[in-house]
């Protein structure tokens, strides 16, 4: 099954890609790999701000980071102009605003993993770090490294 009828089968519509909102591009290519830029989570197409541990439980934050998968998965369709060109996903860098003594950024995280394990039949490489505060309040902010099939 490809990367879209999955989306297609779990009900998921990928939305439009937002423009960057400073000075950089949305997504970046070297050789095979393609780097799409942060994005933040958004509820409602507004910032989901909120910080972990103090105005947010682990199971919203994973909401949130599951939002911002189906953020990034539409920003790399964009790019490829099809998600069929995506050989895997290499890498994912989580970012989630979190009190110094929240310890579950990994468990926040699982929600964009999993999602995107899903979707591509496959697992990748990760990173998730607690950090003081994400642009516009954001609660959780990810981006990713995808390799492409070969031309």
């Amino acid at each position: 099954m490809t990367a879209e009828q999955k989306l297609q089968q779990l009900g998921i519509i990928l939305p439009e890609v937002s423009a960057p909102a400073a000075a950089y591009v949305m997504a970046v290519q070297s050789g095979n790999l393609v780097f799409i830029s942060g994005h933040i989570a958004k509820r409602d197409n507004k910032p989901w701000v909120g910080k972990l541990g103090a105005t947010m439980a682990t199971s919203e934050g994973q909401q949130a980071a599951r939002a911002v998968a189906i953020d990034l998965m539409a920003t790399l369709r964009q790019y490829c102009g099809n998600l069929a060109k995506v050989k895997r996903i290499v890498k994912v860098m989580s970012l989630v605003n979190s009190t110094p003594d929240f310890t579950e950024q990994h468990l926040v995280t699982n929600g964009c993993s999993e999602l995107l394990a899903e979707v591509f039949s496959s697992a990748h490489a990760r990173s998730a770090f607690g950090v003081a505060q994400i642009p516009l309040g954001a609660c959780v902010e990810i981006e990713l490294i995808a390799e492409l099939c070969d031309a």
